[in-house]
């Protein structure tokens, strides 16, 4: 069973960085895409980050420009780091990955890891 797990998460102060690691049980270039998601009380779950297979990377627009994704394959690792975080950005924050199997779209996610912003 392929498993994701976030780490990095916790107390972080306004205008300070975050970096959050997803470390995959699977071959990183096995998947479509991997990237991490938000979710707070009361909001959908939101994308934060997104790299492609080939390396294409998409943010949302809440973070762009503060917010950076990256990966290790040799460690089956992602990152994300994001700097001048706000109270707003207190969330949970889940570690996605999705693949094709012969007869489906696997979506996977991590466990989640909370992180809060104070002022």
């Amino acid at each position: 069973q392929v498993q994701l797990v976030e780490s990095g998460g916790g107390s972080v102060q306004a205008g300070g960085s975050l970096r959050l690691s997803c470390r995959s049980s699977r071959d990183i270039f096995d998947f479509n895409a991997m990237g991490f998601y938000r979710e707070s009380p009361g909001k959908h779950r939101m994308v934060v980050a997104v790299i492609t297979s080939g390396g294409a990377t998409h943010y949302g627009d809440f973070v762009k420009g503060r917010a950076t994704i990256s990966r290790d394959s040799a460690k089956n690792e992602i990152y994300l780091q994001i700097h001048d975080m706000k109270p707003e950005d207190s969330a949970v924050y889940y570690c996605n990955a999705d693949y094709q199997t012969e007869s489906e779209l696997i979506d996977l996610w991590g466990q989640g890891t909370q992180v809060t912003v104070s002022l």
